[in-house]
């Protein structure tokens, strides 16, 4: 599959337009994907500042999806927090420490990119057969009406 690449101005609108497009590219349902990007991204909005300009990357090989997304900020640390029970922020690492079955941060002289791998998403189940189960009768040859 060819990677998707994206290149961005993160702010709040562009979240959905974002989870819209993985989901598009891979395929299939995807919630985990589309989670683990909204909060790489939301942190860039979050931390660094709205508008500023982000590549999301989405590459699948070797059994596992990769998301990262490139910001220019160099110098930006990432830190997993305890969010208290009434916080309302500081969970976008922890979920995306809980779904992800690795992340890391790469710096770079340009920037930072940050990125996490999952478990690809699995194609949703085929639809149950809609043809009339068999019955001992429909197995002699005759009518289930014959005598």
């Amino acid at each position: 599959m060819t990677p998707l690449c994206l290149e961005l101005l993160a702010v709040p609108k562009v979240l959905p337009e974002a989870r819209r497009a993985v989901r598009e590219h891979l395929g299939v349902p995807c919630p985990e994907v589309q989670l683990c990007v909204s909060e790489l991204l939301t942190n860039v909005i979050r931390h660094i500042g709205e508008g500023t300009p982000v590549t999301l990357r989405v590459t699948c090989e070797d059994g596992r999806t990769r998301i990262a997304v490139t910001d220019p900020e160099p110098y930006t640390w990432l830190v997993v927090r305890a969010p208290g029970p009434d916080d309302e922020n500081g969970r976008g690492l922890v979920l995306l420490d809980a779904l992800a079955t690795r992340w890391g941060v790469e710096q770079g002289p340009e920037g930072k990119t940050v990125w996490c791998e999952l478990t690809p998403p699995e194609p949703p189940p085929a639809p149950a057969s809609t043809t009339p189960a068999t019955t001992p009768a429909d197995l002699s040859g005759r009518s289930a009406a014959s005598p």
